[in-house]
């Protein structure tokens, strides 16, 4: 008999953790709703229990090797969400809208996902219980969000309110990955460069100072200190390139391995200059767009900040959403806490308030969101405006420094010659 891992949400909103022992997903599920649980997440245990009670560690099945990492986009998961919408909307049977879409998907992964959805649909599982299967490609957003709409009726029209969370959420991803192209781009034509001069015309230039100037002739300060950092980076290469890597790989562990170097990273991310606004504001408008849509499908509010926390993005704003949670499990209003944590805007804190206050928070939500859309359209603009000005100047001042100081020992002569 499988073991099954689960993680739920008791009546008062509070957490809890532990083991099934049932035939399938499908039951282990029932069993939370029996229990008074709302299950979040139900995933199979990597050990099962034999016929005398002991536990048994499951073989994995080898994959077969491949190049090719299987993925789904964030856009073709909004079309496919999208073109669900509009066939259940349209009147057909949700079985029936699944296996059109199952057929017409160019992406091959997301064809079998969108099978598999469709036999355990035609097994008797709901469609939420089916897309729990699939945790890398539906997150607890999607799942929770199906989940409403399909106890309240209403799923083609949580689907349109899904796909255009989606379509939005991608437009901001887009504008902010255009914008920060151009500096990663001067960075690494900066890089080519430097290092081009460092390893292979900077060496030539020492040689050529030696026969112009003679053996006991001094060069300037800074053209011996370029020199012997081109002669360093020359003569230890692997070495310089293993330190970049090494730097590198040891920075990703950090941020992503441990708590406290992602917490600093992602705040440091909400101050840097140029850059700190952006992030902001798009964590803001992520935070209220994701609440208002989960809200307004008819999501639990206690729910909702529990998923909205996790997929805040940013650890400093997830903790700042973890104290509002808290302050709502124990009868409070949202608006105080989210006062107190310091990012979030005054005028976005009164709009909650009157929101609550009026019973309109899913569409206060949701327009304060738009108006941060906005924000981040205007604040992409000015860091790309602010940017391209110190790039320019920033590449300048390294290649200019470097034919600076190849270009003092040929002064130096010529103020000798003049001399004499």
């Amino acid at each position: 008999m499988p073991l099954f891992n689960y993680v739920a949400l008791d009546k008062k909103g509070k957490s809890k953790e532990g083991t099934l022992e049932v035939a399938n997903q499908q039951e282990a599920m029932a069993r939370l709703k029996e229990m008074g649980f709302y299950p979040t997440e139900v995933v199979e245990s990597k050990a099962t229990v034999d016929k005398d009670g002991k536990k048994v560690a499951i073989k994995k099945k080898k994959e077969p090797f491949s190049l090719v990492i299987p993925s789904v986009s964030t856009k073709e998961l909004a079309t496919f969400t999208r073109q669900l919408a509009t066939l259940v909307d349209a009147g057909l049977p949700l079985l029936r809208g699944m296996q059109v879409l199952a057929k017409q998907q160019k992406n091959p992964y997301l064809k079998i996902i969108v099978k598999g959805v469709t036999e355990s649909i035609e097994g008797g599982s709901t469609f939420s219980e089916a897309l729990y299967k699939f945790p890398k490609i539906f997150d607890k957003l999607y799942i929770n969000m199906v989940k409403a709409g399909e106890l309240g009726g209403v799923l083609e029209v949580t689907l349109n309110r899904l796909s255009e969370f989606m379509e939005k959420a991608q437009q901001i991803k887009g504008k902010v990955k255009a914008a920060m192209f151009y500096p990663v781009a001067v960075i690494i034509v900066a890089t080519v460069i430097v290092g081009v001069l460092m390893v292979y015309v900077i060496p030539k230039f020492e040689q050529v100072f030696v026969d112009m100037l003679g053996e006991g002739e001094k060069l300037p300060d800074f053209t011996r200190l370029v020199l012997g950092i081109s002669r360093a980076i020359k003569d230890n290469i692997l070495i310089t390139i293993g330190s970049v890597v090494g730097f590198y790989i040891a920075f990703k562990l950090i941020i992503n391995k441990t708590v406290w170097g992602r917490y600093a990273w992602d705040k440091f991310l909400l101050v840097v200059p140029a850059l700190g606004p952006v992030i902001s504001k798009v964590c803001i408008s992520r935070f209220c767009r994701t609440l208002g849509t989960l809200v307004a499908s008819g999501v639990p509010i206690l729910q909702a900040l529990n998923i909205v926390k996790e997929t805040a993005g940013n650890m400093v704003v997830s903790r700042a959403i973890d104290a509002v949670y808290s302050a709502v499990k124990e009868g409070e209003t949202i608006t105080k806490p989210l006062e107190g944590s310091g990012i979030f805007p005054p005028m976005v804190i009164s709009m909650v308030d009157v929101g609550e206050q009026t019973g309109a928070l899913p569409e206060m939500l949701i327009r304060i969101a738009n108006v941060y859309d906005e924000e981040v359209d205007n604040a992409v603009s000015a860091m790309t405006a602010l940017l391209e000005p110190i790039m320019i100047v920033f590449l300048g001042v390294i290649v200019g420094s470097i034919v600076i100081a190849m270009f003092l020992p040929l002064i130096v002569m010529m103020d000798k010659l003049g001399k004499n």
